[in-house]
């Protein structure tokens, strides 16, 4: 059995520092969004859904984009389809597969969102590091997140 490699102090440091950042974002970002009426887990799907096609969007492939598991995000489709965000389809090319569309009140819902969510992001994580702190940063993010998923579609959205 191989040996464990325990943290040292700095890494301890480091991998608190980002929990806790994590989850005073998600915090921060959170409030800000109640006040559009959308929750964290509604704003993701519906950026998913504005970045796809006008035709709507496979669940499959809109699942793989936020990275959900297929029970939550059917979970979270239902609660969004029954407040009048989106709505489910049947694919028209082969009639198997679910197709979801943002609806107009989703899109107005994002519309009037999406300027103080991206003022959050900037004040809160963003604009606090330099071009070439984001650069190593999403480098090292992209490499965690292809040694974790490396089927994960790239995130250059869902067309």
């Amino acid at each position: 059995m191989d040996e464990v490699r325990w943290l040292s102090q700095d890494e301890l440091a480091l991998w608190q520092h980002f929990i806790l950042a994590q989850q005073d974002l998600d915090r921060v970002i959170s409030a800000d969004l109640a006040g559009s009426g959308l929750s964290h887990a509604d704003y993701a799907v519906l950026v998913g859904l504005s970045e796809g096609s006008s035709d709507g969007v496979r669940v499959g492939r809109l699942r793989e984009w936020i990275g959900w598991g297929s029970s939550r995000l059917a979970h979270q489709l239902r609660r969004m389809e029954s407040r009048g965000l989106v709505t489910r389809s049947r694919a028209a090319d082969d009639g198997r597969g679910t197709v979801v569309s943002i609806t107009a009140e989703g899109l107005a819902r994002i519309r009037a969102a999406a300027p103080g969510h991206v003022r959050t992001v900037r004040a809160n994580f963003l604009d606090l590091m330099t071009e070439d702190e984001r650069a190593v940063l999403g480098a090292v993010f992209e490499r965690v997140t292809r040694t974790i998923n490396p089927d994960r579609p790239p995130l250059s959205g869902l067309s």
